[in-house]
This record gives structure tokens, sequence and C-alpha cells, in this order.
């Protein structure tokens, strides 16, 4: 898989990246419907067995949900990643924090 430069640090990412906005479940307004989190944990998984080497996850999927499973799939799996997450969302103005 073809790796590129993350800006000016020496962290080489692959061009192509694991979203994991889908896997954060039916439990929210936004959601793309319900999940199973072993199927989501298997893609993660996949991904990273293709030579994905980044997963993007952010406190707003699933209300926190997709970085849960991000996790339990990167504790599994126990390969050194990237992993990019925005730690908080808006919402009327509020600030929610999961982290």
């Amino acid at each position: 898989m073809e790796k590129r430069r993350l800006g000016t640090t020496d962290t080489n990412i692959t061009r192509l990246g694991f979203g994991s906005w889908a896997i954060g479940g039916g439990d929210w307004e936004f959601s793309w419907g319900p999940q199973d989190d072993r199927q989501s944990i298997a893609a993660i998984h996949r991904a990273i067995d293709l030579g994905i080497n980044w997963i993007d996850t952010a406190a707003a999927y699933g209300l926190g949900h997709s970085e849960e499973i991000v996790a339990r799939a990167s504790r599994a799996a126990r390969t050194v990643r990237t992993c990019s997450a925005r730690p908080a969302w808006l919402a009327n103005g509020i600030a929610y924090r999961r982290i």
C-alpha cells in the first residue's frame, strides 16, 4: 500500500484510510442504522490486513461508540497505526467530550 508523509512529521500514512462513521451504530440521530460490532471490528482488521495504517474517528460518530469499537479492534490487532480523532463536537453551541 502506498504511503505518504504526514505534513512535516516523520509519520507515514497510507493514502487510503478507514473511515469509521458508519460503525457508530444506530442509536443516534445521524446514524447509518444498526451495526454489528463484531462485523465492524472484522472490517477494521481486514483494512489493517490490507495495509491501511490510519483510522478516522470522532466522538460524534455514534456519540462515542465508533471510538470504542476502534479501540477494541486496535487492542486486538496489536499493531501500530495512526488514528485521527476530533475530541469534541458542537450541538446547540455546547461542546461535548468523550475522551
